[in-house]
């Protein structure tokens, strides 16, 4: 489960989202995704101000790990960049040669290697097993040279697994798969196409032998959501049937293929709402849901039973 999104500054290391990461734990995960946000002005903008507010504190980013870890979570850290104007950051991009007075990658990808670097020294800092270099890049996923540079640099000194975040259907699009442990994308594939779309993304794993699961995914407990998973403004009242008959798909289709890990599910956040509004909310978190019932009698089924007390001892 990813948690704690988008990382504003002030809202972790709080006893609300003490209980938050509680209440996540106890509904059977495994895995956390800590994610949070660097905001930089606009998609042309070369600057990432990600030491700034409203991104979260060093301090809340390491008390997030812990906390994480003292609920026997293993945690990948996921730093994301996005773009105060409100531009998704798919749109981050520039000319494809340096033109001088005009902004370019150059510029971009120094700032962002400094961000991404400063969130490796803490991951390792911290034991969190993971560290997700970016997510959902689409304009920037084409400057191969750059992303292996900074691959590069983040394995001097993180000693973890690396990942990238690739948006939905750009699996099959990102050429340098090999220099990161895991492929990662976000599954937000509408219902019924799931069985299309893994077919496609088994031809990816398979040629680059890497281990594979979804970094997001998810449905918002909203009418008409499941044809639509990935747009959160998305018109239509508070569902968590509707929720729950796109997980249901989901995992059904998924777990059909031996290849594929499992998911960093989209999203539970630092403050929760209260368990009795959970009817009326109808965003992405399955807290108080028809959703949460089902993914935890799911990740109880996968947890194998704990050892049978010895009796031949004193």
């Amino acid at each position: 489960m990813t948690w704690g999104w988008t990382g504003v500054r002030g809202e972790w290391a709080t006893a609300a989202a003490a209980d938050s990461m509680r209440l996540m734990a106890d509904l059977g995960v495994n895995w956390t995704a800590v994610a949070y946000a660097a905001v930089q002005d606009t998609a042309q903008s070369e600057e990432i101000p990600f030491g700034e507010a409203p991104t979260v504190t060093d301090d809340e980013v390491r008390w997030a790990i812990r906390e994480a870890k003292s609920h026997g979570l293993q945690v990948c850290l996921k730093p994301v960049v996005n773009c105060a104007d409100g531009t998704w950051r798919a749109y981050i991009g520039f000319f494809d040669w340096e033109v001088p007075g005009e902004p370019g990658w150059t510029e971009w990808f120094r700032s962002y290697t400094a961000f991404i670097l400063h969130a490796a020294r803490l991951a390792e800092e911290e034991g969190a097993e993971m560290l997700c270099i970016g997510c959902e890049m689409v304009r920037a996923d084409s400057q191969d040279a750059r992303w292996r540079t900074l691959i590069a640099l983040v394995r001097e000194v993180y000693s973890g697994l690396v990942t990238y975040n690739c948006d939905k259907f750009q699996e099959d699009h990102v050429t340098w798969w090999d220099a990161v442990n895991v492929i990662t994308s976000s599954g937000y594939y509408p219902i019924g196409s799931w069985d299309l779309e893994l077919d496609r993304i088994e031809r990816v794993v398979t040629a680059s032998g890497k281990p594979f699961f979804f970094m997001e995914a998810g449905c918002p407990s909203r009418t008409g959501s499941p044809a639509k998973p990935n747009d959160w403004s998305l018109s239509g009242g508070p569902s968590g049937a509707e929720q729950l008959r796109y997980y249901e798909d989901m995992f059904a289709a998924t777990d059909r293929r031996e290849w594929m890990r499992g998911f960093m599910l989209w999203d539970w956040p630092a403050t929760l709402y209260p368990a009795d509004a959970a009817a009326q909310n109808d965003d992405y978190c399955v807290y108080g849901k028809p959703a949460a019932a089902f993914l935890a009698r799911t990740y109880r089924a996968l947890t194998p039973p704990a050892p049978a007390a010895r009796t031949d001892h004193p």
